[in-house]
């Protein structure tokens, strides 16, 4: 059974706080287009990440809002500015990368929360019945691409009848693999 695979690129989860501080008091964010997973938008909002290096500009911000402020890097992005950014599945935030980020109303420095996101297959109960796998199940994935097909080891299972069926994978990991537009992978044991 194939799936599609989707790269993430860099971006900005933010809480309803760190909105008002960065946007203004009662900003509200502006919904571009909507994402695979229901629920989950692009915003016409972006922000500049700042490391100790140098800064990321235009950052885009994904919604909804969420509780804690979550920076999303490939490891590339984080080396380049000068972050930590430990390989961690999303909202595992303790003890995580450190950053300032600016918005056109103020700025924030975030203690925790800048992350590498673990590459993960989203799936609903019965998606992962047809897949023969569990809930926080590591799996490795076949990408077949011209001239760089590749197997993705320690890939994380989430399961959620709030998904859809994807697969997703940051910059570095669809550069290594040649992913264009449109990518399927396969689980493979």
């Amino acid at each position: 059974m194939k799936f599609m695979v989707e790269t993430s690129a860099r971006h900005v989860h933010v809480s309803p706080e760190d909105l008002a501080v960065l946007f203004g008091e009662g900003y509200q964010l502006t919904k571009k287009k909507d994402l695979s997973q229901p629920g989950q938008f692009a915003c016409e909002e972006r922000v500049t990440i700042v490391g100790p290096k140098k800064e990321l500009k235009g950052v885009s911000i994904l919604g909804p809002e969420r509780k804690q402020t979550q920076v999303e890097l490939s490891l590339t992005d984080a080396r380049s500015i000068g972050v930590a950014a430990p390989i961690r599945e999303s909202g595992d935030l303790a003890g995580s990368g450190a950053c300032k980020i600016v918005g056109p109303a103020g700025e924030i420095e975030i203690k925790e929360g800048v992350i590498a996101a673990k590459r993960h297959i989203h799936a609903t109960k019965a998606d992962a019945e047809a897949l023969g796998v569990e809930n926080g199940e590591i799996v490795s994935v076949k990408i077949d691409t011209d001239g760089r097909s590749l197997v993705f080891g320690d890939v994380v299972v989430r399961v959620s009848d709030s998904y859809a069926l994807a697969m997703h994978i940051d910059t570095d990991e669809s550069n290594a693999a040649g992913c264009g537009r449109e990518v399927y992978g396969e689980i493979v044991k």
